[in-house]
């Protein structure tokens, strides 16, 4: 669905992403890993259009989309979360899910005054739906809480619900278990699972959290300076001496492979 050829961003005389190439299969929950610096958020940047690549390709089921801006890559179901969740705090939880609709008729001054029929029943629709997918992640009973006082955990599943109130194809996660208890933390992934294999949602998440890695994940791709450095199962990379390597140095490694 996704593929990335010989990418490159700098800034200055920083290279971030050093001639990154990697496919993202639809259909998969793909898992990007490397230690910190390793340049995988620049990475996420780029595919979804916050950076415009210094050089490379991104392409979309064979459509060229490298440096398209964030809107246009959501008319085309790419979609993706943040580390840090952006929600609209003042708003109550559904409030922020009914938001999220393009084109909605409510957003054109003339509609409110011409179209108020038109604008009540995109509203019931989207109020129909934003309850769903409440429900579908169990935090329906937080429908009219403000979206500000939520937990860390789960203004990551409103995040998540913002991706499932449109047609994504592809979902982009940073970081989504940061900071996450650990009910919860199962509560995201099985909502991923029963996104991926319900609705066919195809995702890939940067995270640091091996066993939930290891729960969804299947390939993982690991980076490191910039570039994609293996690319297998999670027992696969794991087991890679490279991937040691970067994760824990060279003494370590060395120490690991001796005992």
């Amino acid at each position: 669905m996704i593929t990335v050829d010989n990418l490159v961003m700098r800034f200055g005389g920083f290279t971030a992403v050093n001639g990154a190439s990697l496919t993202i299969r639809e259909g998969s929950i793909t898992g990007l890993i490397g230690p910190n610096g390793a340049g995988k958020t620049t990475l996420f940047n780029c595919i979804a259009g916050v950076l415009k690549p210094t050089s490379g390709t991104v392409t979309m089921s064979g459509e060229a989309i490298t440096g398209l801006a964030p809107h246009q890559l959501f008319h085309k179901g790419l979609l993706r979360t943040f580390q840090i969740a952006h929600e609209f705090s003042s708003l109550s939880v559904r409030e922020n899910l009914m938001m999220v609709p393009a084109d909605q008729s409510g957003e054109t001054l003339w509609n409110t005054w011409t179209r108020r029929r038109r604008i009540a029943a995109e509203e019931r629709a989207n109020m129909k739906k934003a309850d769903e997918v409440l429900e579908f992640l169990t935090i329906d009973h937080l429908a009219d809480e403000k979206a500000g006082a939520l937990s860390g955990g789960q203004k990551k599943l409103l995040e998540l619900g913002r991706t499932m109130m449109v047609d994504a194809r592809i979902v982009f996660l940073d970081e989504v278990g940061a900071g996450v208890n650990r009910t919860l933390l199962n509560t995201i992934g099985d909502a991923i699972l029963r996104l991926n294999r319900e609705r066919g949602y195809t995702f890939c998440m940067i995270e640091h959290d091996m066993d939930f890695i290891a729960r969804l994940c299947d390939p993982v791709i690991c980076m490191a300076e910039g570039g994609v450095l293996a690319e297998g199962s999670i027992a696969e990379i794991k087991a890679d001496p490279q991937v040691i390597e970067a994760y824990l140095g060279t003494g370590l490694k060395n120490k690991v492979t001796a005992q």
